[in-house]
């Protein structure tokens, strides 16, 4: 039993934050040391606690601010500071954005050494119900009243119990209440962890198709199938089950409940007359609206020409191939996945009659490769390359960067953009680039991919 009157008391820090970091959190200084305080916004004068403290710095909560910033606001969602899919929501769009860029700026520099010649205007979009794609997470815990449905808690394992969630479409979050009913009515209630929601974006009807995946560790009861066939028909769903890996996801029924139906699942490029169907367990960007601009603006960057050839790397669906090959003579799309090659392939031939340049040999390719072994050979490989465009996940494009900062200025193409997920792996390989391969850093900025979060999508333009 603890003793509860030689409990010690919090340390309590006034501190001034100076920045904010990678993962939204306020950066102060104290005895020497760094401390990370939650919630805390550039130039606020406040009372922390100290939660943990480590040999290098602390990390505090806020218990009283003396002197606010004046772009603080009240979060919107009624589980901010419990749910740890919303980290910024205290600041205003145009202070969450800044913060964005400034992080973007100073990581470039501190692990990079790499400055811009010019920082581009930030990309904004939509700021709610801009989650098209989202993994929800169930569990099923009786002492706190039966089924949990909801993103993890801050840097737990715990789920934040959502009843609505303004970060997701409106019909997704109108639907979590009967959601938590129908997973709550399942036999396998405690042996499904989590929930896929994807959303398409068309021009025509279903505007946005709207897919639920079940992730299942035991099969489906009949009473079970019929229940989510019901539950798909009843809120305009397709239903899917997914019981092994991404691969075994396959469709239960589509939006009108048929068992013999076919998936709705696509977005559309309109400046690019694109239209681009996928599974829901695909990766897509999360943000419709910011990926059309960013594509918008790779394009642009990259000024492809009739008569050049483009490469894609890290190319996924095609996401940016198909829009390049609206422009360029011939464009490689190239990706690690196969499923995904081949998904690629079908979305040219569905395209094909938009595309300059054609599906099929000498035209529009896609190749399977393991870009995170390339090497100067792979490159070779490739022929001669125009136009170059990496999006490669967290991890960066490391190996990638060293057979470009290796390349004879001759063998380089003359424009290459790299979009990236992470400023520090973006940092990382800039600088590889910049100071090895003498590589000229353009143009840079950031696009408010994930409004609210901290988290920094952001594109550059490299010149050889």
């Amino acid at each position: 039993m603890v003793d509860l009157a030689c409990a010690e008391p919090p340390r309590l820090l006034n501190v001034r934050i100076e920045s904010v970091d990678l993962d939204g959190q306020g950066i102060a200084h104290a005895g020497g040391k760094v401390v990370f305080v939650q919630g805390g916004l550039p130039g606020e004068q406040i009372e922390a606690r100290v939660l943990r403290s480590k040999p290098r710095f602390d990390v505090a909560d806020i218990q009283r601010i003396a002197q606010p910033n004046p772009n603080r606001i009240d979060p919107r969602c009624p589980s901010y500071g419990i749910c740890g899919g919303c980290n910024l929501q205290h600041a205003d769009l145009r202070a969450q954005v800044a913060y964005k860029q400034r992080v973007l700026e100073d990581t470039l520099w501190h692990l990079g050494r790499v400055r811009p010649a010019q920082m581009l205007p930030p990309m904004e979009g939509p700021t709610w119900g801009y989650r098209f794609r989202a993994r929800l997470a169930v569990r099923d815990v009786p002492s706190k009243g039966g089924v949990l449905i909801g993103f993890h808690e801050k840097k737990s394992s715990y789920v934040t119990d959502l009843q609505e969630c303004a970060i997701l479409p409106q019909k997704v979050s109108d639907m979590l209440p009967a959601l938590h009913a129908l997973v709550g009515a399942l036999s396998i209630r405690n042996r499904m962890p989590q929930i896929e929601v994807a959303v398409g974006d068309c021009a025509q009807p279903p505007h946005h198709p709207l897919a639920l995946v079940f992730r299942t560790l035991l099969p489906l009861t009949a009473d079970d199938h019929r229940r989510l066939l019901a539950f798909g028909r009843e809120h305009g769903a397709e239903i899917w089950q997914q019981p092994g890996g991404p691969d075994s996801a396959r469709l239960l029924c589509d939006a009108q409940g048929n068992p013999e139906g076919v998936s709705a699942l696509a977005y559309e490029l309109p400046e690019f007359g694109i239209r681009i169907p996928f599974g829901p367990t695909d990766f897509t960007q999360v943000n419709a609206g910011i990926n059309r601009q960013l594509l918008s603006r790779a394009v642009q960057m990259l000024d492809v020409q009739p008569d050049h050839r483009v490469v894609d790397l890290f190319c996924g669906l095609g996401n940016f191939t198909l829009p390049l090959a609206t422009r360029a003579r011939q464009v490689l799309g190239v990706e690690g996945v196969n499923a995904l090659v081949e998904r690629g392939r079908r979305n040219a031939q569905a395209n094909r009659q938009v595309l300059r340049a054609a599906p099929g040999k000498g035209g529009v390719q896609f190749r399977m490769a393991n870009l995170f072994e390339f090497t100067t050979n792979d490159w070779h490989a490739f022929g001669g390359v125009d136009r170059l465009l990496i999006d490669p996940p967290r991890d960066g494009a490391l190996a990638v960067a060293r057979v470009l900062a290796a390349l004879p200025v001759a063998a380089r193409p003359a424009r290459m953009v790299y979009v990236s997920c992470n400023p520090a792996t973006l940092a990382r390989d800039l600088g590889l680039m910049v100071h090895e391969g003498h590589w000229t850093v353009e143009k840079a900025g950031v696009a408010n991919m994930f409004p609210h979060t901290g988290h920094v999508e952001s594109i550059a333009l490299l010149t050889r």
